[in-house]
């Protein structure tokens, strides 16, 4: 893509990038007017190409996605830029502010804890989260509705981050799959990633560690995994009081 035919504030806004990942995107962009998921995959190592591209467009740089033909004649995604005067560099400047704004407003509800784990943290710990990824709400995710954020631990966010990358709706991108999702609405879900399970998030901490470490010691003792183990004591426990 020739450089001439983009706006000066979107050359400026591209130019200010200097974080390897979304930098590499662009700039491949620039070279060649567009990237594949197999380029960056291949040529640039990403595991999961996708959260490159996500990179790029939380900096408020437009990608569009389409189809491409990869080099085994399967048809593979690729990203271009979008249109530069929908870039949100204004948007997202302001955005500090804005989940401030957030923030508080869901520790007022909620309290200072974890979604997921439903575990107290310190505030500053917390991460505002949206309930659907913005990849697949795009631009109607950015409101100031409460309900459409969550609060989450680091842990909690790096898994539903892992999760969301490796569901199959990051390719279809149909917000409504996400609201009916464990990872968007952990206290009322029909799926995990699109998958028919039920999930429970456990976290010891203080002195109930001591009650983790018996726990592990017994399914060892057991020669069974601690998450089976565990499945088994409530099983046993339900039971008894059937």
């Amino acid at each position: 893509m020739d450089e001439k035919n983009l706006p000066r504030e979107f050359i400026e806004l591209l130019n200010s990038v200097t974080a390897r990942r979304p930098k590499t995107v662009i700039d491949h962009i620039l070279q060649h007017g567009f990237v594949t998921t197999e380029e960056l995959r291949d040529l640039y190592g990403y595991n999961h190409p996708p959260r490159g591209a996500r990179d790029v467009r939380e900096l408020g740089i437009p990608l569009e996605t389409f189809r491409v033909t990869g080099s085994d004649g399967r048809s593979i995604g690729a990203y271009r830029f979008g249109d530069p005067t929908a870039q949100r560099s204004a948007m997202l400047s302001g955005r500090t502010a804005f989940s401030n704004t957030i923030k508080n407003g869901l520790i007022a509800r909620f309290g200072s804890r974890c979604n997921i784990y439903l575990e107290d943290f310190p505030e500053r710990e917390l991460q505002i989260d949206h309930r659907v990824p913005f990849e697949i709400a795009g631009d109607t995710g950015l409101s100031d509705d409460l309900d459409d954020y969550m609060l989450l631990c680091p842990s909690a966010n790096r898994a539903k981050s892992w999760s969301c990358e490796h569901c199959d709706n990051w390719e279809i991108r149909d917000a409504n799959n996400c609201e009916s999702c464990y990872w968007a609405f952990p206290e009322s879900y029909t799926h995990v990633a699109m998958r028919q399970l039920r999930r429970l998030d456990i976290i010891w901490s203080g002195e109930e560690i001591s009650e983790y470490d018996r726990l592990a010691e017994a399914a060892d003792d057991d020669g069974q995994e601690l998450p089976e183990f565990v499945k088994a004591v409530i099983r046993r426990h339900l039971e008894a009081h059937e």
